[in-house]
Protein backbone atom coordinates (compact mmCIF):
# COMPACT_ATOMS: atom_id res chain seq x y z
CA UNK A 1 0.00 0.00 0.00
CA UNK A 2 1.00 3.61 -0.54
CA UNK A 3 0.58 4.15 3.19
CA UNK A 4 3.84 2.27 3.79
CA UNK A 5 2.39 0.13 6.55
CA UNK A 6 1.02 2.99 8.67
CA UNK A 7 -2.61 2.29 9.60
CA UNK A 8 -4.48 3.88 12.51
CA UNK A 9 -8.00 2.65 13.26
CA UNK A 10 -10.35 5.47 14.25
CA UNK A 11 -12.92 3.08 15.73
CA UNK A 12 -11.92 -0.06 17.58
CA UNK A 13 -13.29 -1.51 20.81
CA UNK A 14 -12.33 -2.95 24.12
CA UNK A 15 -14.26 -5.84 25.60
CA UNK A 16 -15.01 -5.04 29.22
CA UNK A 17 -14.94 -7.88 31.78
CA UNK A 18 -18.58 -8.98 32.21
CA UNK A 19 -18.33 -8.51 35.99
CA UNK A 20 -16.68 -5.08 35.74
CA UNK A 21 -19.61 -3.21 37.26
CA UNK A 22 -20.64 -5.89 39.75
CA UNK A 23 -17.15 -5.70 41.25
CA UNK A 24 -16.43 -2.02 40.68
CA UNK A 25 -19.57 -0.14 41.67
CA UNK A 26 -20.21 1.10 45.23
CA UNK A 27 -22.18 -1.29 47.44
CA UNK A 28 -25.40 0.73 47.17
CA UNK A 29 -25.63 -0.25 43.49
CA UNK A 30 -25.19 -3.99 44.11
CA UNK A 31 -28.76 -4.88 43.20
CA UNK A 32 -28.85 -2.78 40.03
CA UNK A 33 -25.31 -3.19 38.72
CA UNK A 34 -25.21 -4.18 35.02
CA UNK A 35 -24.64 -7.90 34.72
CA UNK A 36 -23.44 -9.77 31.68
CA UNK A 37 -22.91 -13.48 31.12
CA UNK A 38 -19.43 -14.88 30.96
CA UNK A 39 -18.01 -14.89 27.47
CA UNK A 40 -15.28 -16.99 25.96
CA UNK A 41 -12.78 -15.80 23.42
CA UNK A 42 -14.19 -16.47 19.96
CA UNK A 43 -17.81 -15.96 21.02
CA UNK A 44 -20.11 -12.96 20.61
CA UNK A 45 -18.26 -9.66 20.51
CA UNK A 46 -15.16 -11.12 22.20
CA UNK A 47 -13.56 -12.65 19.12
CA UNK A 48 -9.96 -12.04 20.21
CA UNK A 49 -8.08 -11.95 23.52
CA UNK A 50 -7.00 -8.35 22.94
CA UNK A 51 -10.48 -7.10 23.74
CA UNK A 52 -9.64 -7.47 27.43
CA UNK A 53 -5.88 -7.97 27.43
CA UNK A 54 -3.91 -4.97 26.13
CA UNK A 55 -0.72 -6.99 25.81
CA UNK A 56 -2.45 -9.48 23.53
CA UNK A 57 -3.99 -6.58 21.63
CA UNK A 58 -0.62 -5.10 20.71
CA UNK A 59 0.34 -8.43 19.13
CA UNK A 60 -3.00 -8.68 17.30
CA UNK A 61 -2.59 -5.15 15.98
CA UNK A 62 0.79 -6.15 14.57
CA UNK A 63 -0.83 -9.11 12.82
CA UNK A 64 -3.20 -6.71 11.05
CA UNK A 65 -0.49 -4.13 10.41
CA UNK A 66 -2.19 -1.51 12.57
CA UNK A 67 -0.02 0.98 14.47
CA UNK A 68 -2.66 2.49 16.79
CA UNK A 69 -6.37 2.22 17.60
CA UNK A 70 -8.95 4.61 19.05
CA UNK A 71 -10.84 2.57 21.62
CA UNK A 72 -14.57 2.60 22.35
CA UNK A 73 -16.59 0.44 24.78
CA UNK A 74 -18.68 -2.61 23.97
CA UNK A 75 -20.77 -3.67 26.96
CA UNK A 76 -21.03 -0.07 28.13
CA UNK A 77 -22.71 1.27 24.98
CA UNK A 78 -26.27 0.35 26.11
CA UNK A 79 -25.66 2.03 29.48
CA UNK A 80 -26.14 5.44 27.84
CA UNK A 81 -29.87 4.83 28.17
CA UNK A 82 -29.98 3.96 31.86
CA UNK A 83 -32.96 5.54 33.60
CA UNK A 84 -30.98 6.32 36.77
CA UNK A 85 -28.50 9.21 36.17
CA UNK A 86 -26.53 8.45 39.33
CA UNK A 87 -26.08 4.80 38.35
CA UNK A 88 -25.04 5.82 34.85
CA UNK A 89 -22.38 8.20 36.17
CA UNK A 90 -21.03 5.57 38.52
CA UNK A 91 -20.89 2.97 35.73
CA UNK A 92 -19.01 5.34 33.44
CA UNK A 93 -16.49 6.19 36.12
CA UNK A 94 -15.77 2.51 36.73
CA UNK A 95 -15.34 1.99 32.99
CA UNK A 96 -13.08 5.02 32.62
CA UNK A 97 -10.84 3.80 35.44
CA UNK A 98 -10.57 0.40 33.75
CA UNK A 99 -9.88 1.98 30.34
CA UNK A 100 -7.20 4.28 31.73
CA UNK A 101 -5.37 1.26 33.15
CA UNK A 102 -5.83 -0.68 29.89
CA UNK A 103 -4.39 2.13 27.77
CA UNK A 104 -1.48 2.73 30.15
CA UNK A 105 0.20 -0.40 28.73
CA UNK A 106 1.02 1.60 25.58
CA UNK A 107 -0.55 5.10 25.43
CA UNK A 108 0.86 5.82 21.96
CA UNK A 109 -0.91 2.82 20.44
CA UNK A 110 -3.99 2.51 22.65
CA UNK A 111 -6.01 5.72 22.34
CA UNK A 112 -8.78 5.81 24.94
CA UNK A 113 -12.11 7.66 24.71
CA UNK A 114 -13.81 8.17 28.07
CA UNK A 115 -17.55 7.78 28.71
CA UNK A 116 -19.39 10.88 29.96
CA UNK A 117 -22.85 10.96 31.52
CA UNK A 118 -24.41 14.33 30.69
CA UNK A 119 -27.36 14.60 33.07
CA UNK A 120 -25.42 16.64 35.67
CA UNK A 121 -23.16 19.10 33.87
CA UNK A 122 -20.98 19.93 36.89
CA UNK A 123 -20.07 16.28 37.24
CA UNK A 124 -19.77 15.80 33.47
CA UNK A 125 -17.24 18.62 33.16
CA UNK A 126 -15.27 17.29 36.11
CA UNK A 127 -15.12 13.83 34.51
CA UNK A 128 -13.95 15.24 31.18
CA UNK A 129 -11.10 16.99 33.01
CA UNK A 130 -10.24 13.82 34.94
CA UNK A 131 -10.13 11.76 31.74
CA UNK A 132 -7.94 14.35 30.06
CA UNK A 133 -5.51 14.45 32.97
CA UNK A 134 -5.31 10.64 32.90
CA UNK A 135 -4.28 10.64 29.24
CA UNK A 136 -7.51 9.80 27.42
CA UNK A 137 -7.80 11.62 24.10
CA UNK A 138 -11.54 12.19 23.72
CA UNK A 139 -14.97 11.51 25.18
CA UNK A 140 -18.11 9.69 24.10
CA UNK A 141 -21.64 10.89 24.91
CA UNK A 142 -24.98 9.58 23.72
CA UNK A 143 -25.82 9.85 20.03
CA UNK A 144 -29.56 9.86 20.68
CA UNK A 145 -30.23 12.27 23.58
CA UNK A 146 -33.08 12.00 26.05
CA UNK A 147 -36.08 13.94 24.75
CA UNK A 148 -35.73 16.45 27.60
CA UNK A 149 -32.07 17.15 26.77
CA UNK A 150 -31.70 17.75 23.02
CA UNK A 151 -28.25 18.81 21.88
CA UNK A 152 -29.60 22.25 20.95
CA UNK A 153 -30.42 23.08 24.58
CA UNK A 154 -28.16 25.33 26.67
CA UNK A 155 -27.72 22.44 29.10
CA UNK A 156 -24.61 21.30 27.21
CA UNK A 157 -22.83 24.65 26.87
CA UNK A 158 -20.26 23.99 29.58
CA UNK A 159 -19.50 20.60 28.06
CA UNK A 160 -18.84 22.23 24.69
CA UNK A 161 -16.62 24.77 26.50
CA UNK A 162 -14.42 22.24 28.27
CA UNK A 163 -14.09 19.88 25.31
CA UNK A 164 -13.11 22.77 23.05
CA UNK A 165 -10.63 24.14 25.58
CA UNK A 166 -9.01 20.76 26.25
CA UNK A 167 -9.13 19.72 22.56
CA UNK A 168 -11.11 16.60 23.46
CA UNK A 169 -13.20 15.49 20.43
CA UNK A 170 -16.75 14.39 21.28
CA UNK A 171 -17.78 11.05 19.81
CA UNK A 172 -21.35 10.01 19.04
CA UNK A 173 -21.38 6.21 18.62
CA UNK A 174 -24.22 4.13 17.25
CA UNK A 175 -26.43 2.27 19.75
CA UNK A 176 -26.07 4.91 22.47
CA UNK A 177 -28.88 6.76 24.14
CA UNK A 178 -32.63 6.92 23.84
CA UNK A 179 -33.17 5.21 20.52
CA UNK A 180 -34.27 1.85 19.17
CA UNK A 181 -31.51 0.08 21.12
CA UNK A 182 -32.63 1.21 24.59
CA UNK A 183 -32.72 -1.59 27.14
CA UNK A 184 -31.63 -4.06 24.51
CA UNK A 185 -35.16 -4.21 23.12
CA UNK A 186 -34.09 -4.43 19.50
CA UNK A 187 -36.77 -5.71 17.18
CA UNK A 188 -36.79 -9.07 15.44
CA UNK A 189 -37.89 -10.01 11.96
CA UNK A 190 -38.27 -7.42 9.21
CA UNK A 191 -38.19 -4.42 11.58
CA UNK A 192 -34.71 -5.36 12.77
CA UNK A 193 -33.42 -4.36 9.33
CA UNK A 194 -35.17 -0.98 9.53
CA UNK A 195 -33.36 -0.37 12.82
CA UNK A 196 -29.99 -1.57 11.56
CA UNK A 197 -30.04 0.72 8.52
CA UNK A 198 -32.70 3.44 8.51
CA UNK A 199 -32.94 4.29 12.18
CA UNK A 200 -29.21 3.98 12.78
CA UNK A 201 -28.49 6.37 9.92
CA UNK A 202 -31.09 8.86 11.14
CA UNK A 203 -29.60 8.93 14.64
CA UNK A 204 -26.28 10.09 13.23
CA UNK A 205 -27.85 12.47 10.71
CA UNK A 206 -30.11 14.12 13.29
CA UNK A 207 -27.26 14.59 15.76
CA UNK A 208 -25.05 16.30 13.17
CA UNK A 209 -28.03 18.39 12.04
CA UNK A 210 -28.47 19.77 15.56
CA UNK A 211 -24.78 20.63 15.91
CA UNK A 212 -24.78 22.50 12.59
CA UNK A 213 -28.23 24.02 12.18
CA UNK A 214 -28.67 25.20 15.77
CA UNK A 215 -25.34 27.00 15.64
CA UNK A 216 -23.37 24.89 18.11
CA UNK A 217 -20.41 24.54 15.76
CA UNK A 218 -20.70 28.21 14.81
CA UNK A 219 -20.40 29.30 18.45
CA UNK A 220 -17.71 26.75 19.32
CA UNK A 221 -15.49 26.91 16.22
CA UNK A 222 -12.79 24.61 17.59
CA UNK A 223 -15.11 21.90 18.90
CA UNK A 224 -14.72 18.59 17.06
CA UNK A 225 -17.50 16.00 16.65
CA UNK A 226 -17.04 12.38 15.53
CA UNK A 227 -19.91 10.24 14.27
CA UNK A 228 -18.88 6.64 14.81
CA UNK A 229 -19.98 3.51 12.91
CA UNK A 230 -22.67 5.24 10.89
CA UNK A 231 -20.45 4.75 7.80
CA UNK A 232 -20.02 7.62 5.32
CA UNK A 233 -21.63 6.84 1.95
CA UNK A 234 -24.80 8.77 2.82
CA UNK A 235 -23.13 11.94 4.09
CA UNK A 236 -22.29 13.88 0.90
CA UNK A 237 -25.88 13.68 -0.36
CA UNK A 238 -27.27 14.91 2.95
CA UNK A 239 -24.77 17.77 3.26
CA UNK A 240 -25.51 18.74 -0.35
CA UNK A 241 -29.22 18.94 0.45
CA UNK A 242 -28.59 20.92 3.62
CA UNK A 243 -26.64 23.47 1.59
CA UNK A 244 -29.33 23.59 -1.08
CA UNK A 245 -32.18 24.33 1.31
CA UNK A 246 -30.09 26.71 3.40
CA UNK A 247 -29.36 28.73 0.29
CA UNK A 248 -32.97 28.55 -0.87
CA UNK A 249 -34.64 29.71 2.34
CA UNK A 250 -31.95 31.58 4.29
CA UNK A 251 -33.59 34.98 3.71
CA UNK A 252 -37.15 34.08 4.58
CA UNK A 253 -36.18 31.51 7.25
CA UNK A 254 -32.75 32.55 8.57
CA UNK A 255 -30.64 30.17 10.63
CA UNK A 256 -28.40 30.97 13.64
CA UNK A 257 -25.28 30.28 11.53
CA UNK A 258 -23.03 32.53 9.47
CA UNK A 259 -21.83 29.99 6.92
CA UNK A 260 -23.43 27.26 4.84
CA UNK A 261 -23.86 23.85 6.55
CA UNK A 262 -21.08 22.16 4.57
CA UNK A 263 -18.59 24.70 5.94
CA UNK A 264 -19.14 23.47 9.49
CA UNK A 265 -19.10 19.84 8.49
CA UNK A 266 -15.80 20.24 6.69
CA UNK A 267 -14.27 22.21 9.55
CA UNK A 268 -15.47 20.30 12.60
CA UNK A 269 -17.21 16.97 11.89
CA UNK A 270 -15.40 13.66 11.39
CA UNK A 271 -16.87 10.27 10.48
CA UNK A 272 -15.55 6.71 10.65
CA UNK A 273 -16.02 3.87 8.16
CA UNK A 274 -14.76 0.31 7.91
CA UNK A 275 -16.68 -1.60 5.28
CA UNK A 276 -18.38 0.95 3.04
CA UNK A 277 -17.88 0.45 -0.69
CA UNK A 278 -20.21 3.34 -1.62
CA UNK A 279 -18.37 5.64 0.77
CA UNK A 280 -15.05 4.57 -0.71
CA UNK A 281 -16.28 5.46 -4.17
CA UNK A 282 -17.42 8.92 -3.02
CA UNK A 283 -14.10 9.63 -1.31
CA UNK A 284 -12.47 10.29 -4.67
CA UNK A 285 -14.19 13.70 -4.65
CA UNK A 286 -15.52 14.25 -1.14
CA UNK A 287 -14.55 13.71 2.51
CA UNK A 288 -10.82 13.27 2.19
CA UNK A 289 -10.14 15.47 5.21
CA UNK A 290 -13.06 14.34 7.39
CA UNK A 291 -13.38 10.57 7.02
CA UNK A 292 -11.33 8.02 8.93
CA UNK A 293 -10.83 4.32 8.33
CA UNK A 294 -11.45 1.86 11.16
CA UNK A 295 -11.32 -1.89 11.71
CA UNK A 296 -13.97 -2.35 14.48
CA UNK A 297 -11.65 -4.84 16.19
CA UNK A 298 -12.35 -7.18 18.04
CA UNK A 299 -16.00 -7.41 17.00
CA UNK A 300 -17.16 -10.18 14.65
CA UNK A 301 -17.58 -7.85 11.66
CA UNK A 302 -14.06 -6.49 12.04
CA UNK A 303 -11.78 -6.32 9.00
CA UNK A 304 -9.04 -8.04 11.10
CA UNK A 305 -6.77 -9.67 9.93
CA UNK A 306 -7.58 -8.64 6.34
CA UNK A 307 -7.70 -4.88 6.76
CA UNK A 308 -5.20 -4.24 3.99
CA UNK A 309 -7.20 -6.26 1.48
CA UNK A 310 -10.40 -4.40 2.41
CA UNK A 311 -8.63 -1.05 2.18
CA UNK A 312 -7.23 -1.95 -1.22
CA UNK A 313 -10.68 -3.03 -2.42
CA UNK A 314 -12.44 0.12 -1.26
CA UNK A 315 -9.71 2.76 -1.45
CA UNK A 316 -7.28 1.38 -4.00
CA UNK A 317 -8.56 3.75 -6.69
CA UNK A 318 -7.42 6.76 -4.67
CA UNK A 319 -4.04 8.45 -4.82
CA UNK A 320 -1.36 7.62 -2.28
CA UNK A 321 -1.92 10.99 -0.57
CA UNK A 322 -5.68 10.47 -0.33
CA UNK A 323 -5.25 7.00 1.11
CA UNK A 324 -2.80 8.19 3.71
CA UNK A 325 -5.21 10.85 4.94
CA UNK A 326 -8.01 8.33 5.34
CA UNK A 327 -6.07 5.56 7.07
CA UNK A 328 -3.65 7.63 9.12
CA UNK A 329 -3.33 11.41 8.86
CA UNK A 330 -6.91 12.51 9.60
CA UNK A 331 -7.21 10.54 12.83
CA UNK A 332 -3.69 11.52 13.89
CA UNK A 333 -4.52 15.20 13.35
CA UNK A 334 -7.83 14.93 15.20
CA UNK A 335 -6.35 13.37 18.34
CA UNK A 336 -2.88 14.90 18.19
CA UNK A 337 -1.21 11.52 17.75
CA UNK A 338 2.43 10.93 17.04
CA UNK A 339 2.47 9.06 13.73
CA UNK A 340 4.87 6.11 13.92
CA UNK A 341 7.68 5.82 11.42
CA UNK A 342 7.06 3.17 8.77
CA UNK A 343 9.34 0.17 8.87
Amino acid sequence: MATQDILISADSHVMEPPDLWVKGLPAKFTDVAPRYPEHRTGEGFQRHPGGQDPHARIKEMATDGVSAEVLYPTLMLPLFSLDDPELERACFRVYNDWLIEYCSVNPEQLIGVGGISVYDMDLAVAEVKRCHEAGLKGVIIWQAPHADLPFRSDHYNRLWDVCQDLEMPISLHILTGWNYSKDGLRKKGVEQYRDSVNHKLLDGANAVFDFIFYGILDRWPNLKIVIVENEVGWIPFLVQQWDYYHNRFKVENPLPITEKPSFYFERQVFATFFNDAVGGYNLARWGGDNCMWSNDFPHPNSTWPNSRQVIERHLGHLSAGQQRKLVCDNVARLYGLKVPVAA
